[in-house]
């Protein structure tokens, strides 16, 4: 997902065929694939969508992630499956009807609202800035852009602050979900370059290679304060060598979360 290359990007494994599977029994399977989310297709409770998905990340349960939205869309449809709607999968999820718009290879989902939003508590974001290895003056704005996953959205001062980032969560207990971003250079094919790291309040921290509920998120922030005019791309993964692009736009009163999704690999699972 989101790669310039098939083995780019940000990787989800599907599960086309989540009927008769216990939460148990998904959160295990989820594990087991060591990806950072795993999706489970399964029949739509709403007449206006063409599936239901659970998203599962290691360690929890997600109402929306972005990436997983496009992965499972392109999954689907390579599996033969038909929208209601010529050009346009509707997905059932945590946080209700998402929207997948279809062209060729280039997906994109509209992007939800938020679940948590505005500014971070002082204390926290010393937090924050300590885990990042980070002066707190170096921030210079912070929101919560929280539409599922739980993030928290740091601004640094440009690109190269964001890629200089060695973050360490020792001492810090609990889960932390923190987007960071920082304008490209002018010139720039990209607006902005995101990365994003999280805990499972157990394990270390990771870094995401792709992100799309991040990318919508603080593409929002970005618009709603003047720093970005859509359409524009942001990159991700450059440290992980992962060469991830989003395309983000506004249509139809919406902003839409896009990038190339493939099939990269199929199979069956024998449970």
């Amino acid at each position: 997902m989101f790669g310039t290359s098939p083995l780019g990007g940000n990787p989800v494994a599907v599960v086309l065929d989540g009927e008769g599977l216990s939460t148990e029994d998904m959160v295990r399977f989820t594990a087991w694939t060591n990806l950072s989310e795993c999706t489970f297709v399964l029949p739509p409770a709403s007449a206006a969508a063409d599936y239901r998905v659970r998203i599962f990340a290691p360690g929890a349960e997600l109402p929306f992630a972005g990436h997983p939205t496009l992965g499972t869309a392109r999954a689907w449809l390579d599996a033969g499956g038909v929208p209601r709607t010529p050009g346009l999968v509707v997905q059932e999820c945590g946080t209700g009807l998402v929207p997948v718009r279809v062209e060729d290879e280039l997906l994109a989902f509209a992007a939800p609202g938020l679940i948590r939003g505005g500014g971070v508590e002082e204390s926290y974001l010393t937090e924050v800035a300590a885990i990042l290895g980070i002066d707190r003056s170096e921030v210079v704005e912070a929101r919560w852009i929280d539409n599922g996953p739980g993030w928290v959205g740091v601004l640094l001062a440009d690109d190269r602050a964001v890629l200089g980032l060695e973050p360490d969560v020792s001492g810090h207990p609990g889960r932390w979900d923190i987007g960071v971003l920082g304008p490209c250079a002018e010139g720039s094919e990209d607006a902005f370059e995101v990365r994003g790291f999280f805990t499972d309040g157990v394990g270390p921290m990771v870094e995401d290679p792709v992100t799309g509920s991040l990318n919508a998120s603080a593409a929002q922030w970005m618009i709603e304060t003047g720093r970005a005019m859509a359409s524009f791309s942001n990159r991700q993964g450059t440290r992980l060598n992962r060469d991830g692009r989003i395309s983000l736009s506004e249509a139809d009163g919406e902003l839409w979360v896009g990038g190339t999704a493939r099939v990269v690999f199929s199979g069956e699972f024998r449970g």
